[in-house]
């Protein structure tokens, strides 16, 4: 497997030469600072994999190139939306850099409610809190839909904490939730993400896999001209949030998508950490059905609580057998080789990790620190090593 790391360019604080003490070689990155629905232009392409290539890494995965929300919405002419991702993907593809990870994940691309929960140690971590989520549907968004998505007992410990918060109690959580807002960076107070919302009205999960078949329709075609590999992220996290329908949250989801376009050029980017949060997916299992579609794998874990809470565990100790994962993957990887395929190779990222030791007085990226993904790594390399030697 190819050992990867997520670098933000100009945005992240981690320089390329710390991420090189890793041992990584390839960088997992995007464009960024430019736009929803514009063309990502062959200068600014050329300038970033210079800037990798420089440090000693090869560019190997697009993580993101974002999909407009009024293509998600299928709202209006979309005929040049669709025309500026196909030249997108045709600029990637000129510059050798064919691999494309994205999500259709209505507005918010992740939802946690604390970005520094405590774990054992000192360490912090991401978590996603099924009382404070209620809390902020319910009393600080005003979704009074949102009352029939959580059972009593929740609603009841949502109205007391909303009640004992302060105004800087509240201003946290509403920052936490605007964290997994994509783009170079726009955040939203409640009344914007009300509107950004009601944009969505009327539109659910049948609609949902309409606009996504015909995005696939649109682009698909196209990645196979330039032989480039789309590979879709699963929801984060994997069920519907703030009234806004997932439609890729477990196996018969992912199954779908393969379905809906028939190309390996239509793939999965296998998340564990997102389909991991969900307690009926068994990751390894779904894995396994999609694994001749698995073109890129961010390997992280999750700690559920019986309410629905989650939060980050470390990579070897959540609820998902990592190791049985990381077999599913390297079994795939013999498999390629067995039928001749040159590119076998799976990219994987350490995903996420623990805020901990000087990181912890950096200003990172949430979910993103350097020491934290660097122990992920160290670990995730331990386990591919041992069951390479069988």
């Amino acid at each position: 497997m190819i050992e990867s790391w997520r670098w933000y360019g100009e945005f992240d604080s981690i320089p390329l030469s710390d991420v090189a003490q890793t041992g990584a070689r390839g960088i997992v990155t995007a464009l960024h600072g430019i736009p929803y629905g514009e063309v990502w232009p062959q200068d600014a392409i050329v300038a970033r994999k210079a800037l990798v290539t420089e440090a000693g890494f090869d560019w190997v995965v697009v993580e993101s190139l974002p999909i407009h929300e009024r293509i998600k919405r299928g709202d209006g002419d979309l005929s040049q939306l669709f025309a500026n991702y196909r030249q997108s993907m045709a600029n990637l593809a000129a510059e050798g850099i064919t691999t494309i990870c994205y999500n259709f994940m209505p507005l918010l691309d992740w939802t946690r409610t604390d970005l520094a929960a405590p774990v054992a140690g000192g360490a912090t971590c991401l978590r996603f809190e099924a009382v404070r989520m209620a809390a902020f549907e319910v009393h600080m968004l005003g979704r009074r839909a949102a009352e029939d998505d959580y059972p009593d007992d929740i609603l009841a410990k949502a109205a007391a904490w909303f009640q004992a918060a302060n105004d800087a109690d509240r201003a946290a959580l509403l920052a936490a939730i605007m964290a997994g807002l994509p783009g170079a960076f726009d955040r939203y107070d409640v009344d914007g993400l009300k509107a950004a919302l009601a944009a969505y009205d009327g539109i659910g999960r049948d609609a949902l896999r309409a606009n996504y078949q015909r995005f696939l329709n649109e682009v698909v075609p196209t990645a196979e001209e330039l032989g480039v590999r789309l590979c879709v992220h699963p929801d984060d996290p994997p069920r519907d949030i703030l009234g806004l329908p997932r439609i890729v949250s477990n196996g018969d989801d992912l199954e779908w998508v393969l379905k809906a376009y028939d190309s390996p050029a239509n793939g999965i980017t296998l998340c564990s950490g997102s389909l991991g949060a969900n307690p009926a997916n068994d990751v390894p299992v779904i894995a396994g059905k999609v694994a001749h579609r698995i073109h890129f794998a961010h390997l992280r874990n999750v700690r559920k609580d019986p309410d629905g809470s989650f939060e980050e565990a470390a990579h070897l100790d959540g609820d998902t057998d990592m190791v049985a994962l990381v077999r599913v993957l390297l079994d795939e990887e013999a498999r390629r080789c067995d039928v001749g395929r040159a590119d076998h190779a799976i990219p994987f990222r350490p995903d996420h990790g623990h805020h901990m030791l000087s990181d912890l007085a950096r200003d990172l990226i949430p979910g993103y620190p350097l020491i934290g993904r660097l122990r992920g790594l160290a670990e995730l390399r331990g386990v591919m090593r041992a069951l390479s030697h069988g």
